[in-house]
C-alpha cells in the first residue's frame, strides 16, 4: 500500500496532471471552434441589407472656398473746410446717406463775396488800361512808318500794351481764386456715403483745413477683407500644377457674402487685391474684394463669411455627403463588392476627402474624394444604417434594380 501511495504521489500524479491539461486544451479548442462556427453562421441567417449605390466616374465640378471676413468702407473721407470762417449751418442729419456734391456745411461767405466783387472791378480796370494801350499802339504805328516818331516811342507803346495784357491775366487769376474761396464756403460731399456725427457746431470759427468737421464713409461699393492660409494657397497651386484645379485668371475670384443668418447678399463682387506677404503671426495673406452695396445693407465693421467662386475641380470623384462616414480613426465609405465566396457584401474603403461641392452631376451636396476610390467603384449612398458590420451581405434596393440591369 505504501508503495502504491509512493507511485501515486511520485509518478502517477504528474501523469494525471498532464492528462488534465490536455483535456482542458481540447475542451477550450472545441469551445472556440463552436463560437467561430456560430459567428460564421450568424450572417448566413440574416437577410441582405437593401442599399443604393453610385458608380464612380470623374467629373468637373465648381470649386469654392468659404472664409471669415470683415467689411470696411471703400473710402473713409475726412470732411474739412478749405477756408476759414464762421460755421453758419449744418446741412445734413447725422448718420444719414448723403450724395456726392451735396452741401454738408456752410461758412459765412460775406467776406469772400466781397473779394469776388473787388477782383471783378480790378479785372475791368485792367481791361480798360489794356484797351487804351492797344489804341495807343495802333495810333503811333503809322506815324513810325512815316518816320514822324522814333522807334523808341513805338517800342514803349507796345511794351505798355503787353504789360497791361499781363495785368489782365493776373486779375483774371485773382478773380478765379476769389470765386474758388467763395465756393469753398460750401463744404461739399466728395462721394456718396454715410455721414458721421458733427464734430464742430454752428457758430464756431473754423480756422481752415486743420479742423475736422465730420467723417464720411463710402459703402457702395464696400470692401471685404479676409485672409487665406499659406497651406490652402500651396495646396491650390499644387493642384493647379497637376491639372486637378483650374483657377480664375489673375486671381480674380468671384465673391458672394454670407450673412450671420446664413442668407446671401444679392450682389456678386470680385477679388481685386492679393497681398504677396504672409503674416508671420497668422500664417495667412490678406485679400480684398469689392462688392456692390446699392441698398447700404452692408455696413463697415460687420463680420461675414465670403465665398470664393470661379475655380473648377477637374477629374474629381464626388459622393453625397451622407455616404461619407467616420469611425473615429478617419473617414470611409462602404463599397459594394464580392467576397471570396462570391457573396455581395459591403466593404469599408478609407478615403481622403477634399472640399464640399454643390452643383455636381446628380448630387446636390457632395464631398470631393481625393484618395481611396477608382473609376467603377460602387459606392453605397443609401442604406448605410442597415449595415451592422463590415462584410455584411447586401443587395440592391428595388428602385435600383432596373438601372443596375442596364449597367
Amino acid at each position: 500500500m505504501s508503495t502504491f501511495r509512493f507511485m501515486l504521489n511520485g509518478q502517477l500524479k504528474p501523469f494525471f496532471s498532464r492528462l488534465f491539461l490536455v483535456s482542458s486544451s481540447v475542451l477550450l479548442a472545441t469551445a472556440l471552434s463552436g463560437c467561430e462556427q456560430a459567428q460564421q453562421s450568424a450572417p448566413a441567417g440574416m437577410q441582405p441589407a437593401a442599399v443604393s449605390v453610385m458608380s464612380m466616374t470623374t467629373q468637373s465640378v465648381p470649386f469654392s472656398i468659404e472664409l471669415p471676413a470683415t467689411l470696411s468702407g471703400a473710402k473713409e473721407v475726412e470732411i474739412r473746410a478749405q477756408v476759414s470762417g464762421i460755421l453758419q449751418t449744418r446741412n445734413f442729419s447725422e448718420g444719414d446717406k448723403v450724395k456726392a456734391g451735396q452741401s454738408l456745411f456752410s461758412l459765412d461767405a460775406k467776406n469772400y463775396a466781397a473779394e469776388v466783387a473787388k477782383s471783378k472791378a480790378d479785372l475791368n480796370a485792367a481791361k480798360v488800361r489794356l484797351e487804351q494801350a492797344q489804341r495807343e499802339v495802333n495810333r503811333i504805328r503809322p506815324l513810325r512808318e512815316k518816320n514822324s516818331i522814333s522807334q523808341r516811342e513805338l517800342d514803349n507803346a507796345i511794351s505798355s500794351a503787353d504789360i497791361n495784357l499781363a495785368d489782365v491775366k493776373s486779375m483774371q487769376a485773382n478773380l478765379e481764386q476769389a470765386k474758388l474761396r467763395l465756393d469753398y464756403t460750401k463744404v461739399i460731399s466728395p462721394v456718396t456715403g454715410i455721414v458721421g456725427r458733427e464734430l464742430v457746431s454752428e457758430g464756431t470759427y473754423v480756422s481752415g483745413p486743420e479742423v475736422l468737421l465730420t467723417q464720411l464713409t463710402q459703402i457702395d461699393p464696400i470692401r471685404v477683407r479676409f485672409g487665406l492660409s499659406e497651406r490652402e494657397q500651396l495646396q491650390m497651386r499644387n493642384d493647379a500644377a497637376a491639372g486637378l484645379l483650374t483657377l480664375p485668371e489673375e486671381g480674380h475670384w468671384n465673391t458672394k457674402i454670407k450673412l450671420f443668418d446664413g442668407s446671401l447678399h444679392p450682389q456678386v463682387g470680385q477679388v481685386n487685391f492679393s497681398d504677396i506677404r504672409i503674416n508671420s503671426q497668422t500664417g495667412t495673406s490678406e485679400l480684398q474684394a469689392i462688392t456692390p452695396n446699392p441698398n447700404f445693407s452692408l455696413r463697415p465693421g460687420q463680420f461675414v463669411r465670403i465665398i470664393l467662386e470661379g475655380a473648377v475641380r477637374e477629374n474629381a470623384y464626388v459622393v453625397p455627403q451622407r455616404a461619407v462616414l467616420d469611425n473615429g480613426l478617419g473617414k470611409f465609405v462602404y463599397v459594394m463588392a464580392k467576397n471570396e465566396e462570391g457573396v455581395t457584401v459591403a466593404l469599408p474603403a478609407p478615403v481622403v476627402v477634399g472640399e464640399w461641392v454643390t452643383g455636381a452631376k446628380d448630387i446636390e451636396n457632395g464631398w470631393v474624394i481625393r484618395e481611396g476610390l477608382k473609376t467603377g467603384d460602387q459606392v453605397i449612398i443609401d442604406g448605410m444604417a442597415r449595415i451592422f458590420f463590415p462584410g455584411m451581405p447586401i443587395r440592391l434596393a428595388d428602385d435600383q434594380l432596373p438601372s443596375a440591369a442596364q449597367q
